[in-house]
């Protein structure tokens, strides 16, 4: 999933941007490796499943724990790094990246799973505002877009490139349940010393590379957590951006946990890579079409995002009864670039709902629902397959969503003009180019 979002604010408001060498390069390279590592396992939990003898709705479960540890990790470490500084946050945290990594190379029962999985939201939820945040802290004043876009595509990318490193090792490599995550652990090694690169405490009588000195008689800003409040004034737009992330998380997190099994079962191709491909080709597409239109207004692009995600999810249940790999493979991009298009829409309509001085806590309530997203509705997969099954469980869900996706899309008609917000306006996070 996209990065949380938190401390973004803190960072577009410094002054000169000054930094160690290389800082941009290491925030960027960190960034990618810790997410690619959060969706490696996406295209093997069916060889788990054998092994361990688990159903669908423990898969579902394992997906979901991630959702729900990672939002009281970014809620209490989000603004931790704008006290202590980004790379005190960021190191510990990779550390916690190669632990839950590890568990998973060296998993001996589903217990194991579920720990890793709690390693890496905790990780994910300490480290990506710190590393976003570094990002634009490192970032030329006028280059900012860039910077965010630069965030934003690299964080969805990742989320895809993680299940095709993994299909592709498990498919064509040896050890594939440990391979892709000894990769990984490599990749995690080499970004424990890039990010020795970024900026550090606030020295005493100095100031922190890309932060504003305490004016005379103020007190240095403390630490306390996030909270989750939106303005009376807010509230409409707020709840139909909430709604519209909601969804694009909800379909994307079901492709994610459950699209290797259902390609196994629908389709009979049962290749690590098939499975792979179609987990990560969602968010892959997610990614360029976020590039591509970055500078498309937010109405605009929810608008097109939700048909977009009913189309595809029409095209899932229409590739499963034709038992198409083909058409699968097709309406899961289209599902893509949907879910890009629909998140950055919903991103930036909430930027232009905040106000300036209520941003990070509007943007806490934001992520709460989209991972609540991530969260719910595969879930509830995972429980209607222990009844009916896994191919009509996800054909109910794709129909249900795609339902709701088009009423939703009559609700971002309904809105008011002025969330239309263009490029450049103010955001909740980095993906109003892309996050997630």
């Amino acid at each position: 999933m996209p990065s949380p979002p938190l401390a973004w604010e803190a960072a577009s408001q410094t002054g000169a941007r000054r930094g160690r060498p290389g800082a941009f390069a290491a925030a960027s390279y960190t960034l990618l490796v810790l997410i690619i590592g959060t969706n490696l396992p996406s295209p093997l939990y069916g060889i788990y499943a054998v092994r361990f003898g688990f159903s669908a709705l423990t898969v579902t479960l394992i997906v979901a724990v991630y959702a729900a540890v990672i939002v009281p990790s970014l809620l209490l470490a989000g603004p931790l790094a704008d006290v202590a500084g980004y790379r005190q946050v960021v190191l510990p945290a990779l550390v916690l990246a190669v632990a839950g990594t590890l568990l998973f190379a060296f998993a001996k029962g589903t217990g194991w799973l579920f720990a890793a999985r709690v390693a890496q939201g905790l990780s994910v939820g300490a480290a990506t505002p710190a590393l976003t945040a570094a990002l634009l802290a490192t970032t030329p004043p006028d280059r900012q877009r860039r910077g965010t876009l630069l965030a934003s595509t690299m964080t969805t990318g990742g989320s895809g490139l993680g299940p095709l490193l993994a299909g592709a090792l498990a498919a064509y490599a040896p050890l594939p349940l440990r391979l892709p995550y000894l990769v990984e652990t490599a990749f995690l090694g080499i970004a424990l010393l890039a990010a020795t690169l970024l900026p550090g405490r606030q020295p005493m009588g100095g100031q922190l590379p890309g932060r504003q000195q305490p004016a005379a008689g103020q007190q240095a800003r403390r630490w306390r957590p996030t909270v989750p409040r939106v303005p009376r004034g807010a509230r409409r737009l707020f709840a139909v951006a909430a709604a519209v992330s909601f969804l694009a998380w909800g379909v994307a997190y079901i492709v994610l946990a459950l699209a290797p099994a259902y390609v196994s079962a629908r389709l009979h191709a049962h290749s690590t890579l098939t499975g792979g491909a179609t987990a990560g080709l969602l968010l892959l597409c997610a990614a360029a079409i976020q590039f591509i239109l970055a500078r498309w207004p937010a109405r605009r692009a929810e608008t097109l995002g939700l048909a977009a995600l009913a189309a595809g999810l029409a095209g899932l249940v229409a590739a499963g009864r034709l038992g198409s790999v083909g058409l699968l493979l097709a309406s899961v991009c289209v599902a893509g670039v949907g879910q890009g298009l629909a998140f950055m829409g919903a991103t930036r309509q909430v930027g232009q709902a905040a106000p300036p001085d209520q941003r990070a806590g509007v943007a806490a309530a934001f992520w709460i629902a989209s991972y609540l997203g991530g969260g719910l509705p595969v879930t509830g997969v995972g429980l209607l397959a222990i009844r009916v099954g896994l191919v009509t469980a996800v054909n109910t869900f794709a129909i249900a969503l795609a339902v709701v996706c088009l009423l939703a899309l009559v609700a971002v008609r309904a809105a008011r003009p002025s969330a239309d917000t263009p490029a450049g306006g103010a955001t909740a996070q980095p993906d109003d180019a892309r996050a997630g």
